[in-house]
């Protein structure tokens, strides 16, 4: 019976340690972040609410890391005349001068074609894991679900710099 009761104490010990171990997921999430930064994102995870989709009643709202890169290529002019605008992985109503599957949460109308045109050209450099794009004067961000992997901050890094190097 001692045994037993030795054997089971251990277990529990070990079962309490390997359950505070990092999954294989986590690893790879914090490399991933851990590089990002390096590059010059700054990453948060942040509740995001989308857009109702086409025949749905509520709208989705989930967790999502935000991988943001800073502008610097704005003066005080520029950034009072820039609108922030939102779209979002979903096919709505809000969808004009976008590509199927994609619609505005905010800021529709509010781009010139010359920005749609760099917008739209961003959208298919994204890896399919980016759910929403965002754009502020203070900076341009993509929420990110980091299933694609490293290769894909590559891209991601390649498609935000479209959008400041374009003022959109």
């Amino acid at each position: 019976m001692k045994i037993f009761i030795i054997v089971f104490v251990v277990m529990s010990l070990l079962g309490s340690f390997m359950w505070m171990m990092p999954t294989p997921r986590e690893k790879l999430q914090a490399k991933l972040r851990l590089r990002a930064k390096k590059e010059g994102f700054m990453v948060q995870l942040v509740r995001l609410t989308a857009p109702r989709a086409e025949g749905e009643m509520d709208e989705k709202v989930r967790n999502t890391p935000a991988y943001r890169l800073p502008r610097t290529n704005l003066d005080k002019r520029e950034v009072g005349a820039m609108f922030p605008w939102q779209i979002f992985r979903v096919t709505a109503i809000a969808n004009e001068g976008l590509p199927e599957g994609w619609c505005w949460k905010v800021g529709e109308r509010v781009l010139s074609d010359t920005q749609l045109s760099i917008l739209n050209e961003v959208i298919t450099l994204l890896p399919s894991d980016v759910v929403a794009l965002e754009s502020t004067p203070v900076n341009v961000t993509a929420f990110w679900n980091e299933r694609s992997g490293e290769e894909s901050l590559d891209m991601l890094k390649v498609a935000l710099g479209k959008l400041i190097e374009g003022k959109v």
